[in-house]
């Protein structure tokens, strides 16, 4: 709400003290504050009297426009970002013109996926990035259109894109994950390329179109976690926190920015992490270096090249076969084949019958399982010890010189277990939360406790709780048969594979993000349309010249506002005083002359 000096209204007479009056407005809505100058006359101590209202009253405005400005930022700010959560979950307003449209395209192999974003015109600070959102229809649901495989190539283009309104502006990426064969791939990029720019209204280039890799899809979610948790935005509060970076882009001169977070994602199949390396890396050896560098990816998140506040390096690793699923496949495995080896050795039998099954520590106490392995089958029976179950699956991290991933071992960029964060997705959370119910802030100490109970218990006693729905509603039996080899897994993969500290405080366990899934479509579109806002606002600067320039200086210059308002009330205060002085001094004079005139008038008398 604006907030300016009025001015003063003077009216002259010879009776000047008596119809003067200096009024000024510091509220909005016409509020005002007039002092009339009848009272002033010359006593000094009226004069100080105005003089410290005039000031009382400039430092009171003063304060109230910078408490307006800045005092409450932090509860403003606070409440800006919870209100911005809420307005995501809002219908999209498509009778907008002004807003901005995305289309993202995830190719996968048992299906493909349209995501709708949009955000409105960039505002102006080159230091922030487009507020990219997933667009809503008036149920409030995202805008995803999804369709499976087996589409003929000449119509999935316009099957993929056509959507239920009117989209303009918008900027298209199409995005393949994983499809069987290469020549599909090409042969899909060839028609989007030649298709798109015919039969839509986009901006899009060849570029656009690309089969990414899982350490580009690594970056992507990693990017989309973070813009929507707000770590790229400015460190604006005393208890944001902050890392000090250095880049190869900037010299090696540290830049104190605001905290990103990392992610771990744990699937069925493979295991991921991705987070910042603040700090420049130094490699051991040639063979490390080169190894750690394909695993390292530095860009620029910013609108323009020459901005280095948002250069970030990223490290990002997917390990195949490390996933929940694929971990256990492997774990029975070797179950069956260390079982039939030993067993031809030394002729026994145990494994081979239901009446002499094989104790697995990985499963709950009493439950009965059977692994089958190319005609052969091997009966477990579960002996639910949590401790064995670790020690039973640490070999399968394939550590090799503390590191993990094969015989070799992975590099792994070093970690600020002091100053970081991360968040764990799909296995990380479902082992903490399915049925511990300890989703969110992790603690080992209590996890193990959990985890060890988990497993002790019977397996009768896990169906019955089940049946009573004691756990969460995502819960299955598979979910039980699985928990305490999973739990053991996700606890060795994070303690000895990737050497979090038993004791690390900074681990969140999470399926959604302010109640809403992160896709990293999300970051592909805000990694893709990095550097729009630079073309919008030189297009704007041409379009309003130097005038808009002028306005946005004088809007964004607050002290030069406040120098602004001290210069003219001092210069009212010095008019004032001014004009008083000179009555005065008339007075004087008047005085003197009506004496002489006394004095000349007693002498002709006598």
């Amino acid at each position: 709400m604006p907030y300016v000096v009025v001015g003063y209204i003077y009216e002259s007479n010879e009776n000047l003290p008596s119809s003067s009056r200096i009024t000024f407005s510091c509220l909005p809505a016409s509020w005002y504050c007039s002092v009339s100058l009848l009272s002033l006359g010359c006593v000094p101590r009226q004069r100080a009297f105005f003089l410290v209202f005039l000031t009382c009253s400039a430092l009171v405005f003063l304060g109230v426009y910078q408490t307006e400005l800045w005092g409450p930022q932090r509860h403003r700010g606070q409440v800006n970002k919870y209100l911005t959560s809420v307005e995501t979950m809002e219908a999209t307003d498509v009778t907008n013109a002004a807003l901005n449209y995305g289309i993202v395209v995830d190719c996968g192999s048992s299906g493909s996926r349209v995501y709708v974003y949009y955000w409105p015109p960039h505002h102006g600070n080159l230091h922030t990035l487009l507020d990219i959102r997933q667009m809503r229809d008036h149920d409030r649901h995202p805008v995803v259109k999804k369709i499976k495989p087996g589409e003929e190539r000449k119509e999935w283009g316009k099957r993929m894109l056509s959507s239920p309104i009117g989209l303009k502006s918008v900027f298209i990426s199409p995005h393949v994950t994983s499809l069987p064969h290469p020549s599909q791939q090409a042969a899909i990029l060839e028609d989007l390329v030649r298709d798109v720019p015919v039969e839509f209204d986009f901006l899009f280039s060849s570029s656009h179109a690309e089969v990414i890799s899982g350490k580009q899809e690594g970056v992507y979610a990693w990017i989309g976690i973070n813009f929507v948790l707000g770590r790229f935005d400015h460190a604006e509060y005393e208890d944001d926190a902050v890392v000090e970076v250095t880049t190869g882009s900037q010299n090696h001169h540290p830049i104190s920015r605001r905290r990103t977070v990392g992610i771990m994602d744990m699937g069925g199949a493979s295991l991921q992490i991705a987070y910042e390396v603040p700090s420049a890396v130094h490699f051991s050896s040639p063979e490390q270096e080169e190894s750690g560098k394909s695993l390292l990816a530095e860009f620029n998140l910013g609108c323009d090249s020459e901005h280095t506040q948002h250069v970030y390096r990223v490290y990002v690793t997917t390990f195949l076969g490390f996933g929940g699923n694929m971990a256990r496949q492997r774990y029975e495995d070797q179950l069956v084949n260390s079982t039939i080896t030993k067993n031809r050795l030394t002729g026994d039998q145990t494994g081979m019958m239901e009446a002499t099954p094989l104790m697995d520590p990985c499963l709950p106490v009493g439950l009965s399982d059977v692994v089958r392995r190319d005609g052969r089958a091997v009966h477990l029976r579960g002996q639910g010890d949590w401790a064995r179950c670790q020690g039973a699956v640490r070999p399968f991290l394939g550590l090799h010189n503390g590191t993990m991933g094969s015989p070799r071992g992975v590099y792994q960029a070093p970690i600020d277990y002091s100053n970081s964060e991360f968040y764990g997705f799909s296995e990380f959370f479902y082992c903490t939360e399915d049925v511990l119910r300890m989703g969110g802030p992790y603690d080992s100490a209590k996890y193990s406790k959990a985890a060890t109970d988990y497993c002790a218990t019977k397996w009768s006693t896990l169906t019955k709780r089940l049946d009573s729905k004691l756990f969460s509603k995502q819960a299955d039996s598979s979910r039980l048969k699985y928990q305490c080899f999973k739990s053991a897994w996700m606890f060795q993969v994070l303690h000895s594979g990737f050497r979090f500290p038993r004791d690390y405080p900074g681990l969140k366990t999470a399926q959604l993000v302010y109640d809403k899934e992160v896709q990293w479509t999300l970051g592909a579109i805000l990694f893709k349309t990095r550097f729009l806002p630079l073309r919008d606002l030189q297009a704007e600067s041409f379009k309003q010249g130097h005038s808009n320039w002028l306005r946005s200086s004088f809007v964004y210059n607050h002290y030069l506002f406040f120098a602004c308002i001290l210069v003219v009330l001092l210069a009212i205060l010095l008019y004032i005083l001014r004009l008083r002085r000179i009555h005065q001094r008339e007075q004087r004079q008047a005085e003197a002359l009506d004496l002489l005139w006394v004095e000349e008038g007693e002498a002709l008398l006598a």
